[in-house]
């Protein structure tokens, strides 16, 4: 079974000492008398309905979320997070370095901003702008800065409830979008061969119910056969001897059922 996990997390900001406001402004490390740290993480498991959520606690710790955040990460054959490879994950493990929580070293993840730079020409490759572009939803509003100084610096609850609300709707949109530019990807990960399947079969569903698109050839002669799966509309590539055994296993099924 496949599982992947999508996320989204929200911060809250650094409070520091500053003498004045305006542009081209240096503030040093060492004018920080708060650090900043993760407020709550949402998740979900594709699949499944249920949005779950994590906040840090009554007196604003984040390390009991994170341990129970990395454990469910654990489980994930492939993470999805929009800008998740240079925002979301980097925080989850620089807040886990500074609680001293174990997390592996490497994990799999899809970044929906690096496909949107990839693979389209959006006019704007925010979340909410592709979500309300292809029809698939739209992120709430967070009410500006207001909401996260009151989570803060008045320990609001019902300001946190906002928060974690916010957080689950960008989960939701994600999944969305994701699901609308996936076919349009090259698959990262092959959950076929994971469980015991054939490399011909579809790496995202395991069908293989194949429509064949072209041969490619590379300048030094390997043959490559791009498939398009007909159930989940994904493109997988295979190289010649794999495709000849699935030919193979084509043929010997037609004539099975004949």
């Amino acid at each position: 079974m496949r599982k992947r996990l999508f996320y989204d997390i929200e911060t809250s900001f650094n409070v520091g000492i500053f003498w004045r406001t305006g542009y081209n402004l240096t503030i040093n490390p060492g004018d920080i008398i708060h650090e900043r740290a993760i407020i709550c993480i949402c998740y979900k498991w594709e699949g499944e309905d249920e949005i779950h959520s994590l906040t840090w606690s009554k007196n604003q710790c984040d390390k009991a979320m994170l341990k129970e955040f990395i454990k469910v990460m654990a489980q994930a054959d492939e993470i999805v997070a929009h800008n998740g490879d240079k925002f979301d994950l980097k925080w989850v493990r620089t807040r886990a370095l500074f609680h001293g929580i174990d997390v592996m070293p490497t994990v799999k993840t899809i970044d929906t901003l690096k496909w949107a730079k990839k693979y389209f020409n959006f006019n704007s490759n925010k979340l909410d702008y592709i979500a309300k572009l292809l029809k698939v939803g739209a992120k709430l509003d967070t009410v500006g800065l207001d909401l996260w100084k009151d989570i803060v610096f008045r320990k609001d609850q019902e300001a946190l409830d906002k928060m974690v609300a916010y957080c689950k709707m960008d989960v939701k949109v994600l999944e969305a979008v994701f699901n609308k530019l996936n076919s349009y990807a090259t698959p990262q990960h092959n959950y076929a061969v994971q469980h015991g399947g054939e490399k011909y079969e579809c790496p995202e569903c395991g069908s293989i119910n194949y429509a064949y698109n072209k041969k490619v050839v590379t300048a030094a002669g390997t043959v490559h056969h791009w498939l398009k799966c007909k159930e989940c509309k994904k493109h997988n590539k295979i190289n010649h001897l794999v495709f000849t055994k699935y030919q193979e296993y084509i043929y010997k099924r037609k004539k099975n059922i004949s």
